[in-house]
């Protein structure tokens, strides 16, 4: 189980002190210095162990059991971090059976937690953190072995194991990870994420965001899993014709009852020869195009925030999208503003 983060704070030495002395002692020597945390004198006769970091992209952090940073006990980020953890993908998601030892009811601190064995939709909004050295390596309450550079979760009450869409409001960036421990234990704290999921929703240096979680339900993972294993074939037809990519691995949304008449398949024009590179928002995917039709009519009065809306044939699916859009966080943005009401999960792809 994972005890939550307290945000970065500026503790410590003086700063400009240890600039100084870190390059008084790179002037000393010319023995190559191993890819480590250094422990560099203080002038109190003190130390204080300061991060070297191998990726130049990742930001700057205090190292874990330094005394600075705010961290959870001498939790903090590695030493020597894998290079390109920004193009890990999201959690490869699956349908499997939850585990009885990890799923019964427990107490933290004073407090019961009943862990959710249902299929009801379960949408949160609060803080996320996350955490990292302290736990790497060590067991999950799932049983697996936590590794802080994959795309992973702890959560109070979410199935284990299970998956969710977790959204930071602050950044708009999106990620999908599994659930595979218990915490954080906090009033105001909804989940504690990997390293490398707070790097991609753009959180780690700050320590914490406002987010959203979002539970995959079984039906959503089937849906995904067989949206990725259709063959993704090149559009022939359109019903309404836009610039917009096809996507295969996206969500097939339910079908849209309608009273209007169906679109006439031999009216409809060809897909346009080259495609807009670009953000999109897939709004619904339909066996009829008549159901794709309707569902972009319900969407209309939304059209400013979700961008031009049309529908592309791909093999046997109408896909509705909206956009395009600048940037995936943009995209996420005008998801995370359609109304609840409308019944659409919208999914962000990119071309």
């Amino acid at each position: 189980m994972r005890a939550p983060f307290d945000t970065f704070a500026t503790r410590g030495p003086n700063v400009a002190t240890l600039l100084t002395v870190l390059l008084t002692l790179a002037a000393c020597g010319t023995t190559p210095q191993k890819p480590a945390s250094h422990n560099v004198p203080l002038p109190s006769g003190g130390k204080v162990k300061m991060p070297v970091r191998q990726d130049p992209t990742l930001p700057a952090l205090p190292a874990a059991g330094s005394g600075r940073g705010g961290y959870y006990k001498d939790d903090g980020p590695g030493d020597n971090p894998p290079a390109n953890l920004r193009d890990v993908p999201d959690a490869e998601v699956r349908n499997e059976p939850y585990s009885t030892r990890s799923n019964r009811p427990y107490v933290v601190f004073g407090k019961t937690y009943t862990p959710i064995t249902d299929n009801e939709p379960f949408k949160q909004k609060g803080t996320g953190t996350w955490y990292g050295k302290k736990f790497h390596g060590q067991r999950t309450s799932s049983g697996e072995i936590y590794d802080m550079y994959k795309m992973t979760a702890a959560h109070p009450t979410l199935p284990i194991p299970s998956y969710a869409r977790v959204t930071s409001i602050d950044s708009g960036e999106q990620v999908i990870v599994r659930i595979n421990d218990r915490g954080p234990f906090h009033a105001t704290r909804v989940i504690d994420v990997s390293y490398t999921a707070a790097l991609k929703l753009g959180f780690l240096g700050k320590g914490s965001h406002q987010v959203v979680v979002e539970r995959l339900l079984p039906a959503d993972i089937d849906a995904i899993l067989a949206a990725r294993a259709a063959p993704k074939p090149v559009p022939s037809v359109v019903a309404i014709s836009i610039d917009t990519p096809v996507e295969t691995g996206a969500v097939v949304q339910p079908e849209v009852s309608t009273q209007m008449p169906p679109v006439d398949a031999t009216v409809a024009m060809p897909a346009p020869a080259a495609l807009a590179s670009g953000f999109y928002l897939q709004l619904g995917a339909y066996s009829r195009a008549d159901n794709a039709e309707s569902g972009r009519s319900r969407l209309a009065p939304y059209a400013a925030a979700l961008g031009t809306l049309g529908v592309v044939q791909a093999g046997n699916l109408f896909r509705l999208y909206g956009g395009p859009f600048s940037s995936r966080a943009e995209a996420a943005r005008a998801a995370a503003n359609l109304p609840e009401s409308t019944g659409i999960k919208p999914i962000v792809i990119e071309r």
